[in-house]
């Protein structure tokens, strides 16, 4: 058994090889599942830091500020036209 942790240092090595194991052990959709459910948790939490900084912001306003932080203003701005109107980015 390893002395250290891999994946995360405030992890103990055995409780890092059972996470490990339980992945393994998971099967591809589980997988998929697992890590869509950690894509929307994290749209969501960007979501509402976008809307704490921007508490006047409409939902499609947040959304958009959401698209430039994804993609990069240059990106978002051609995909999103009306993104260009947004300050503070």
């Amino acid at each position: 058994m390893r002395t250290t942790a891999l994946l995360s240092p405030d992890t103990s090595p055995e409780i890092e090889e059972l996470q490990l194991e339980l992945w393994r052990r998971m099967s591809p959709m589980e997988k998929l599942h697992v890590v869509n459910e950690i894509s929307r948790t994290v749209q969501e939490l960007s979501l509402a830091g976008i809307r704490l900084r921007n508490p006047g912001a409409t939902e499609r306003e947040c959304l958009l500020r959401l698209a430039i932080l994804k993609l990069g203003r240059e990106l978002a701005c051609q995909v999103y036209p009306e993104a260009a109107r947004l300050e503070g980015l």
